[in-house]
């Protein structure tokens, strides 16, 4: 059993010069998401935290006092709180009323997703634009690293241009095996939580409603290199030709959610495709696709499908 109290003082010693807060209510978080919703303590200590840093309402100069000005390429260790100078490389349309604006930020070394949440009343950011940025948290996901804008983080537009490095990688070959997890998903709705549900459950909020998504996880084969890519919902829509309605609407008609990955890999799977975008883990999230050649020989396929 995970020494809970442990955890909870170590969390408590972290935040209590910002909040006012006690050992005993930090316990009761990790608590319920640890024997109540099965989450392992190390998710659970990163959600609470991270629920702690959205939470401080400390004065930002001194809290920023000790923090590392960071290039974002370095970025590799969650919940940090750092400074970083960065532009706006594009914005999203954000998923939940609590978020204010989220994209894309990038300075000379990579790029990095960004969140700021509407409860903290920050000014808006624009696109193309460079800002210095001041008590930002860096946080983590399935090895993909964001930072999150809190109450406490200060915004600074900088006069200077910044060339954003490229992160992008570009791979090809046969799109083998569409993975587990693909076609009509549904994923955690809360705070820019895109945790895909297991059985209705979500890893760190529990049961909750999930909202529907598209997605491929698919493995392209070169022959020589073996390399994961996922399509977000964007390019899955493009890439098999459904859109989320028509893939809702399927699933609806069979009462079966997983007839849409189904129809998915009929018609991609076997053939050869050159794609390219930011690696993400042991991912390449694919921003750009291009259709090489015919489909392989279904049987060859899935022999070597079941190789993997």
């Amino acid at each position: 059993m995970p020494d809970v109290h442990s955890h909870a003082e170590e969390i408590h010693e972290q935040f209590a010069d910002q909040m006012d807060i006690t050992v005993e209510e930090v316990e009761e978080r990790l608590d319920t998401l640890v024997n109540e919703y099965q989450v392992p303590i190390d998710e659970a200590r990163r959600s609470v935290t991270s629920s702690y840093y959205d939470e401080a309402d400390a004065d930002p100069e001194s809290m920023g006092d000790a923090n590392e000005q960071r290039e974002i390429g370095s970025i590799n260790t969650a919940e940090e709180w750092i400074d970083i100078t960065a532009k706006v490389v594009e914005l999203w349309e954000p998923r939940s009323d609590s978020i204010a604006q989220v994209g894309l930020i990038g300075d000379e070394t990579g790029r990095i997703k960004f969140t700021a949440w509407a409860k903290s009343d920050l000014p808006s950011i624009e696109e193309g634009s460079v800002y210095q940025l001041g008590n930002v948290v860096t946080d983590e996901y399935q090895g993909q690293y964001s930072v999150k804008l809190n109450r406490t983080t200060t915004i600074e537009e900088v006069d200077e241009e910044i060339e954003v490095g490229d992160n992008s990688t570009e791979v090809e070959g046969a799109l083998v095996d569409i993975q587990s997890g693909s076609g009509l998903i549904k994923r955690c709705p809360e705070e820019d939580c895109t945790r895909v549900l297991q059985n209705g459950r979500c890893s760190e909020h529990g049961e909750v409603d999930g909202e529907f998504d598209l997605r491929i996880k698919g493995v392209l084969d070169s022959g020589t290199e073996v390399h994961e890519v996922i399509f977000n919902r964007e390019m899955t829509e493009e890439f098999a030709d459904i859109t989320l309605a028509e893939a809702k609407e399927r699933a609806m008609d069979a009462l079966d959610t997983t007839v849409v990955a189904d129809d998915i890999s009929e018609d991609v799977l076997g053939q050869y495709y050159r794609v390219s975008g930011p690696e993400l883990g042991r991912y390449v999230l694919v921003n750009e696709y291009e259709k090489l050649g015919a489909r392989m020989d279904s049987e060859e396929v899935l022999i070597t499908a079941r190789s993997l």
